[in-house]
């Protein structure tokens, strides 16, 4: 009988994405490489870069040193999510690019991949990712793991089998291979600690790894996804029997070109809520005169990002500020923007933001869309009993909503000069970012280190 991943081989070795596909993997490089050196200075890429041997084929973007494939797809991956800034997918959530790109890319400057042929396999990779997270929608985060950690290893391990023309049967060891490697808890909202920012690098690495160790002839399950032990066994509590969502027009219907990009730099669900509270103080509304603020939300994201709520309304550091919905309105509000530096750990603490996220509650809406759409809502009352409110019925950036190439483009500069690049130096990076995936060439990030 023919498995699931046997299926999944044969429609990915068949596959020809569309344009609007290959739109989006360009896109992609652009909005990751600009995130990777904003990241590049940061304490978590210092620790990250300490914890890996130099010498190697490849690069990790403005970071000092050689790396083996593996080591730079972890640091790449690291650096891609670390500030949640990247890539994002409504219906998942889940970060594909931000895991696949990183292993594309180390593949291809260890074996001399043509930018074309990395451009179908990020496509490849990111497609297979954003499907398996609407297998069993949901599952995986009330499992207590992070999705990006799981489906991303997956993901990456096919991008790389594709990038490197391994065989079906080579191919689907990878698969196999790639469930045991993949993991990714989400007990950082415990603290505010660093682990989320090293899941899609980890991934990234991993898939590499199963990719290269299935080239060599190592062996993986065939039933990795519906066996009795299988993925979702093992990361949903789940044993599904529709694989529609992920084998069902793939090839001729490319969910990979809704991917979303971020206007804002924390987690994906709490942008319509910063929306909301960015046009509630466009519409001059005096933070001084808020009394309460009550957010109609969905069940399927209290226990990330509104639970436990005191700790949500005075987050400890400015990581875990990046998944608190009462902070985020709260930069909206007083700051009016949500970028990098409102989520540094000295403004994470200053008493205007505090004291509004302190007024900030929720209330649970049955009828919200998530995660198929996430939305925003906000009905303020100020002192003197009058209401104001805001709904946002989407993610702005997403399918329905799309950010701006020139818009991307802007945030990849602004991400360059926050991670000490001169303008120059970037535009020479944003050029080759903007072509790399169209050549016939061998594709070398190498000009692009520290």
């Amino acid at each position: 009988m023919t498995t699931i991943a046997e299926r999944l081989a044969d429609a990915c070795l068949a596959a020809t994405p569309s344009p609007a596909a290959e739109d989006v993997a360009r896109t992609l490089l652009i909005d990751i490489a600009g995130i990777c050196v904003a990241a590049r200075g940061t304490d978590f890429m210092r620790a990250a870069r300490a914890g890996v041997d130099t010498g190697g084929p490849c690069t990790a973007i403005g970071i000092d040193g050689r790396f083996s494939p593996a080591d730079a797809a972890l640091l790449n991956g690291t650096a891609a999510h670390g500030e949640d800034f990247d890539d994002t997918y409504e219906g998942g959530p889940v970060h594909a690019g931000a895991v696949v790109l990183p292993a594309v890319l180390a593949a291809a400057e260890r074996h001399a991949i043509s930018g074309t042929t990395a451009r179908r396999a990020i496509v490849i990779g990111t497609e297979i990712t954003c499907r398996l997270s609407e297998v069993v929608p949901k599952a995986v985060h009330k499992a207590g793991f992070h999705p990006t950690a799981i489906f991303g290893a997956i993901g990456a391990a096919a991008a790389v089998s594709c990038a490197l023309g391994l065989s079906r049967t080579q191919m689907v060891h990878a698969l196999g291979i790639s469930g045991s490697m993949a993991s990714g808890i989400i007990e950082y909202l415990a603290e505010g600690t660093w682990t989320k920012r090293m899941h899609p690098g980890w991934a990234a690495q991993s898939g590499y790894r199963a990719a290269r160790l299935a080239a060599g002839g190592f062996t993986g399950p065939r039933t990795l996804f519906e066996g009795t032990h299988g993925l979702f066994h093992g990361f949903a509590n789940a044993r599904p029997d529709d694989w529609s969502a992920l084998l069902g027009d793939f090839g001729t219907r490319w969910v990979t070109e809704t991917v979303a990009f971020k206007p804002h730099a924390c987690g994906t669900m709490i942008h319509p809520y910063i929306d909301c509270a960015i046009r509630l103080r466009a519409r001059g509304l005096d933070p001084a005169r808020i009394a309460a603020i009550v957010c109609e939300t969905s069940d399927g994201i209290l226990h990330r990002l509104w639970e436990p709520l005191e700790t949500k309304r005075n987050p400890p550091n400015g990581y875990a500020a990046k998944f608190s919905i009462p902070y985020g309105i709260a930069v909206g509000l007083v700051l009016g923007h949500a970028g990098l530096g409102a989520f540094e750990d000295a403004v994470a603490t200053d008493p205007r933001l505090v004291a509004i996220a302190r007024k900030v509650s929720y209330v649970v809406d049955p009828a919200n869309p998530y995660p198929r759409q996430f939305t925003g809502h906000l009905r303020v009352t100020l002192d003197d009993g009058t209401t104001l409110e805001e709904r946002q019925p989407h993610f702005r950036g997403g399918a329905a909503e799309p950010l701006p190439l020139a818009e991307i483009e802007e945030k990849f500069r602004l991400n360059c000069g926050h991670g000490g690049w001169s303008a120059a130096r970037a535009s020479a990076l944003l050029d080759f970012a903007r072509t790399a995936l169209s050549s016939s060439t061998p594709l070398s990030l190498a000009a692009f280190g520290d």
